[in-house]
Order: C-alpha cells, then structure tokens, then sequence
C-alpha cells in the first residue's frame, strides 16, 4: 500500500512532467524523482520527442547513489526500444530496488510489460499511484494508444446570454486580453487546431500560437513550435493570402470532391496542403480525426462556430469543451451556442463539470460529456 511518502514524491514528479506541457507532444509528459535515504537524488522530465525520457535525466541526476533507492515515476518505465533505449533495462543497470508508477502505459500491446521486466529482476514495483492525476495529464497519449483518435476540446466563447457572435459573424472580442491569452496556452499544448472556413473569411483567423499573448516565461521558445492549421473549407473559399495560409507553421486545408482543382493548385502553391475528405457534401469529419491521429496529432483544439462545434458534439467527436463565458449580452438574434436542433428534452446531453474559475473578468467552464468518458 502507497504511505505518505510514496504520495508526496509522485506529487512533485507529476509537478516534473507537467513542465513539458508545451513541448512533449506526441510522446507522453512523464516525470521521474529518485529517492535515497529519504533524501532525493534525481530528478527528471521528459522535454521533447527524441530527447531522453524523464527517467534517464534523473538517473544522471543520481549518478552513483541509484544503488537501493526508489524510483517514482508518473508513467510504467518503457520496456522497448523507440527513438531511446527502454528505461526499464537503465533502471536495471542502475541497480535500483524499488519502482512505483503511477500508471501503466496506456498501450494494450505493452502494458503492464515495463513492470514485468523489473519485477523479473527482483525489483520492487508498485502501480497506481496518484493515478489519476497522470491520467489527467495525458489524455491525447492515453486516447490515442486506446482507441486511436485524438483527444478533442472544443473551445467556445460565449456571452452570458449564450451567444457566440452577432448575427452578421461578428464575433472579435466576446471575452477579455486574459481569456485571450488562456486560449493561447489551449493552442500550445495542442498539436493541431481545427476551424471552419467560417471563421477565416469573417475574422481572417491566424490560428497561430502568439508569443506576446502567452503570458509564459519561455513563450517565444514556444512559439517556434506551431501547431497544425486546419480548416474545413468543402468548396476552398479560403483566401490565398489568408494569415491562417501565410503564417508561419503548416496549414492544412479539408474540402470534398466539389472544390475545384484549380483552386486547391492555388492554395498549394501558397505554401498550403490541401485533401480531400468526402461525406456527401460535406467534410467527413470522422475520416478527419483519423488523418489527424495518422500524423501523430493526440491533443487537438477545435475553435469554430455554431455549425461546425454542432456537427461535432453530434457525432460523438468532442471529449471537453472549454467555454469562456464573459459578462456582456449579446441578444437573441445572436448566434447561439451550438447548433443542435433538439426538439425534446429527452435529447439533452449531460455534462460533467470538472472546473470553473474566473479568468480575468470573463469565466472559464471546463466539462466533459458523460457518454465520453469511457476511455
């Protein structure tokens, strides 16, 4: 059974991993501390993909003093070899005598594998440890290995009354600079943010990841790494000089078989990739998640208008939604929320909130559907 010491050392190596929030993606945020004597000798986090993993730098950490102590790290050691050798075999070699995790890797082909290894060996191992809160920490790895999709929040903003823009498609700005900013923390732990062309031709919409909005002590180091832009435009109306083509990072445009090949040479020849996903007439939006989890994307933002958030919550895509509700009312002839047509109340989809807090003057409500939290 995990003691108050097990508790408070997971605590600070999931504190480790958080700090490769904006950074770790695909692979997973892992933390590692290493405990001697009741002293810590080792620390680690995992930063960036194809850099070592989180157990590595705190081994090094440790250097001679690994010999009999315990390893608590937030996620089952690895067990194969990848773009690292597997931390399981260094923690061997390292001659440690206990390992506690805080999870099993969420992979059904290795899990449970990286702790077998160790406990083969005569090492003490221990799972489950603070095991939601890693679980919290990585929902894109976790979907991704479980199901292969992506983990999906949907971002509105919305006035008290619930309304998302005015009738016209004005909407710049419902909330304040520091709900703003949030957003743009939103942006920089996703690996692709998706919109509809919508929001590009009324806002010219950049989807990029601003340094100076970030509020972040290293933001202009996390800037440099830009999210997939991804707009769903059936018949290419998006503008060839549009910020969301021309800035910097990749751009990926998602049409149907209507669009006009000239255009999609046009668009191409400004710098953007252009595919064709078809259901009907319009963007298969199912078909999209699953391009989007083939090009490594496990964490991905969906900032769009009523239409296309509807469509989504619709079919069953949307794991959380992240509304900024600001103290302003917009009037009924606003746009509502989403659009879904439901005629009875027996249609209603409940919500689990998990968080509510102020965000300047605006609020920030984070929920997630209770059908959608299986995985």
């Amino acid at each position: 059974m995990a003691s108050a010491i097990d508790h408070e050392m997971m605590s600070r190596a999931l504190q480790l991993a958080r700090k490769g929030l904006y950074t770790a993606m695909p692979n997973p945020r892992v933390g590692c501390v290493i405990i001697k004597d009741g002293v810590i000798v080792g620390e680690g986090f995992h930063e960036r993909s194809g850099e070592p993993h989180a157990e590595v730098h705190a081994l090094e950490m440790a250097g001679d003093r690994t010999k009999g102590a315990t390893v608590y790290v937030t996620l089952e050691p690895c067990s194969h070899f990848g773009k690292t050798p597997p931390c399981a075999e260094a923690l061997i070699k390292a001659r440690v005598s206990r390992v506690v995790a805080a999870m099993e890797d969420p992979n059904p082909l290795v899990s449970g594998r990286g702790l077998k290894r160790l406990s083969d060996v005569g090492i003490e191992v221990e799972s489950g440890v603070l095991e939601a809160e890693a679980r919290a920490l990585n929902p894109g790895f976790i979907k991704k290995m479980m199901s292969g999709q992506p983990f999906v929040r949907l971002k509105l903003a919305m006035s008290l009354d619930g309304r998302t823009a005015m009738e016209s498609g004005e909407s710049q700005w419902i909330t304040g600079p520091d709900a703003r900013s949030e957003v743009q923390k939103l942006r920089a732990q996703s690996c692709a943010i998706v919109s509809g062309v919508g929001s590009i031709l009324h806002d010219n919409s950049s989807l990029t990841v601003r340094a100076e909005e970030l509020g972040l002590p290293d933001a202009e180091k996390l800037a440099r790494r830009q999210p997939l832009r991804v707009v769903l435009d059936s018949s290419l109306q998006t503008p060839v000089d549009a910020k969301v083509v021309t800035g910097p990072g990749r751009a990926l445009i998602v049409c149907t078989d209507q669009a006009e090949q000239s255009r999609q040479a046009q668009l191409e020849a400004a710098g953007a990739e252009v595919i064709r996903l078809n259901a009907g007439r319009q963007v298969d939006l199912n078909a999209l998640m699953s391009e989007l989890a083939q090009r490594d994307c496990q964490e991905v933002l969906l900032e769009t208008g009523a239409t296309l958030a509807g469509a989504a919550v619709s079919e069953g895509l949307v794991d959380e939604l992240n509304i900024f509700m600001a103290p302003i009312l917009m009037g009924s002839a606003a746009r509502p929320l989403l659009n879904l047509p439901f005629q009875f109340m027996s249609e209603k989809l409940g919500l689990n909130i998990s968080d509510i807090r102020a965000i300047g003057d605006d609020w920030l409500i984070k929920a997630t559907f209770k059908q959608n939290t299986d995985y």
